[in-house]
């Protein structure tokens, strides 16, 4: 386990209860996960934001809330795993817009992915999500000038981020979240198998037997 690793396990750790969207699984809450079963067409769409390799053979899916202090947690995590497994794995985005002003950051990201700066935009509004997404009152001005900050063109991107594709785009993944019962962030999928024991280590023992498979 490298180093950067160890440390993003920790400070995932000492969080202990994240707020927001986040959420610690219950025995009654691990019965109720256990029970779900995902629908492959449900999880993966073509318009989905992947990082990592296109066609590699492990896929974690993530429902993914830009607002959400958990997704922000464990955002390294799922970076390490993806430098980990360069060849091996890929993470597929789906939008989980659970909180106020979750749905315009979506739009920042999808305008920045049609200019090629989803990663950049994403990064940056995940590392500084206490400037704008406080809970109730969030701060999309400064949402947005964060990811002019991060190299996006924000005239032509404002235009494209109400264009009626985002629209479905929105409605698509809000469709998707119900259809795989999702109801906190971040919720995990890897190989279509849900992430039950919620923890990082969970996360990494479950990509790492998907990967082992394919060895």
């Amino acid at each position: 386990m490298n180093r950067a690793l160890v440390i993003t396990l920790t400070a995932l750790a000492a969080l202990g209860v994240f707020g927001g969207g986040a959420y610690y699984y219950t025995a009654q809450q691990k019965e109720h996960a256990a029970s779900v079963t995902a629908s492959a067409d449900t999880l993966v769409r073509a318009h989905s934001p992947i990082l990592g390799k296109e066609d590699a053979p492990v896929t974690i899916v993530e429902f993914f809330d830009p607002s959400c202090e958990a997704c922000r947690a464990f955002f390294p995590l799922v970076k390490n795993i993806l430098a980990t497994y360069p060849d091996d794995v890929r993470v597929v985005i789906r939008y989980t817009t659970f909180h106020k002003g979750s749905d315009e950051a979506v739009r920042i990201l999808e305008a920045a992915r049609k200019q090629d700066k989803f990663e950049p935009v994403l990064a940056a509004l995940v590392d500084k999500q206490p400037e704008w997404a406080t809970h109730g009152e969030p701060d999309m001005k400064r949402a947005w000038n964060i990811a002019g900050e991060a190299g996006l063109e924000l005239m032509g991107a404002r235009l494209d981020s109400v264009k009626p594709e985002v629209d479905q785009v929105l409605q698509t993944d809000l469709a998707d979240v119900k259809a795989n019962n999702v109801e906190q962030t971040p919720t995990f999928f890897v190989n279509g198998k849900l992430l039950v024991n919620f923890s990082p280590q969970g996360l990494i023992d479950l990509v790492k037997g998907e990967v082992d498979k394919t060895s």
